[in-house]
């Protein structure tokens, strides 16, 4: 009998029907994979992806010229720069001009890169009062109006981006913005909340500048909110296998996991 079972199981062994792993052999389990930092919801009707940034947990910082020099104008380009893996999320922030260079305030890694523009013109940039999103990479996240980020502000931050118009302001709407207007189009936008956590959001679907506002204050949580871009708007999700990007992008705002070491 001894003999017919080692005969078996050598059979079994040469056909590569039979493995057998002692428990010093057995192959580790997987490392979890970090979660999305991004999720699907639902606003109004309309579908949204929110990203949360949350203060020791996550890192924010504004990347727009690559180690070669060239703007990177998507976020393909900004994926060769970083390590994918250190990364929770990545959106496209403030508005630029033909050749993807910033044509408001922008800081980065402490350094101001382009000056405060306070000029009137044409344009959503231009619909007063416009805004800044800005801080320090590890917390203290901030959305203020460019008035007040020129007025108050007298310590240079580690980044910030212009855009605008804001969409709220002190919890209401800018006076400008209709609750829902006709005009419908792909929009993101950033607003902190009072625990100072930041919500990124881009709607999936063509939005009007009120259904954004009204969940940056009543989903989101945030007392001031600020456009970011419209049509263009793009999310990279690396977690998720996401990576938007249609158009060519101008300033970026990256997301990073903070090292737990």
């Amino acid at each position: 009998m001894k003999r017919r079972a080692a005969l078996l199981l050598g059979a079994a062994l040469l056909s590569g029907t039979y493995v057998a792993l002692s428990r010093d052999e057995a192959e580790p389990p997987a490392k979890p994979r970090t979660p999305s930092a991004c999720k699907p919801i639902t606003f109004d009707g309309k579908r949204f992806t929110e990203c949360i940034a949350v203060p020791g947990r996550h890192r924010i910082m504004t990347k727009i010229t690559g180690k070669n020099g060239v703007i990177y104008r998507s976020f393909a380009g900004l994926a060769e720069d970083v390590d994918p893996a250190t990364v929770a999320f990545a959106v496209n922030g403030g508005m630029y001009d033909t050749g993807s260079e910033p044509i408001g305030y922008y800081a980065e890694d402490s350094e101001r890169l382009y000056p405060l523009n306070s000029r009137d013109g044409g344009g959503n940039f231009y619909l007063k009062p416009n805004g800044v999103f800005f801080g320090a990479a590890d917390g203290d996240w901030r959305v203020m109006t460019s008035a007040d980020f020129a007025a108050k502000v007298v310590q240079r931050p580690n980044f910030g981006t212009q855009s605008g118009p804001m969409l709220l302001l002190d919890g209401k709407l800018h006076p400008r913005i209709s609750p829902d207007g006709t005009s419908r189009k792909i929009r993101n936008a950033v607003g902190v909340d009072a625990e100072g956590r930041a919500h990124f959001v881009i709607s999936d679907e063509p939005v009007s500048f009120g259904t954004l506002a009204a969940l940056m204050r009543d989903h989101a949580g945030t007392r001031d909110a600020l456009f970011l871009d419209g049509t263009v708007s793009a999310l990279w999700d690396p977690a998720t296998g996401r990576i938007g990007g249609r158009y060519p992008l101008g300033p970026l705002i990256l997301v990073t996991h903070r090292s737990r070491d």
